[in-house]
């Protein structure tokens, strides 16, 4: 292979794109912040921080429940990637684990997963899938504006009848009635 081979051109271009349409279709930094969250309320109550010869054991009696939720939160953080429909349940989830870190596992991660997690949670809740690009409408030239030809108005009917959906209008003889039946 030469530094001339056409098949890798754009390839990086290309997969940039792919993953860029994946990631619009889904809460992607919501779960990349779940995620994050986990990591350090997993990783500090088991961690030791070396300083020249003494070790500082940062575990707590809670170790296991540390280890529970930061587990729970990464693979939250997971689902929500490739399972988007249960953002809200995640989301939710997410936000309810940050908050029993806090007492269990060493103020939430320090703080720092704490905080990743709430964030990422509220975003999970909060987002909402897209709509597809509406297909663009073809000039006629023609009309007014941007209504259809057959129109006359905004509230008729191709055939000029007045749209009344409500059943109340005096054209149907309702006369502000609805009827059961």
């Amino acid at each position: 292979m030469s530094a001339e081979t056409p098949a890798a051109t754009g390839q990086f271009s290309r997969r940039r794109l792919q993953f860029r349409a994946w990631r619009s279709t889904r809460p992607f930094w919501a779960g990349l912040f779940v995620l994050l969250g986990g990591i350090p309320i997993a990783y500090f109550p088991y961690a030791h921080l070396q300083i020249g010869h003494l070790t500082l054991a940062m575990a707590t009696t809670a170790g296991a429940g540390s280890l529970i939720i930061g587990v729970l939160l990464v693979v939250l953080g997971i689902s929500l990637w490739f399972q988007k429909h249960v953002r809200t349940f995640a989301g939710v989830a997410a936000i309810l684990l940050a908050l029993v870190s806090i007492p269990v596992s060493n103020l939430g991660g320090f703080l720092i997963g704490f905080l990743l997690a709430m964030v990422g949670g509220a975003m999970a809740v909060a987002w909402v899938p897209g709509e597809p690009p509406a297909p663009e409408a073809e000039e006629t030239g023609k009309g007014e504006g941007d209504a259809p030809e057959g129109l006359t108005g905004p509230s008729a009917d191709p055939l000029g009848e007045p749209i009344d959906l409500s059943g109340t209008s005096p054209a149907n003889g309702a006369n502000g009635r609805h009827s059961a039946g």
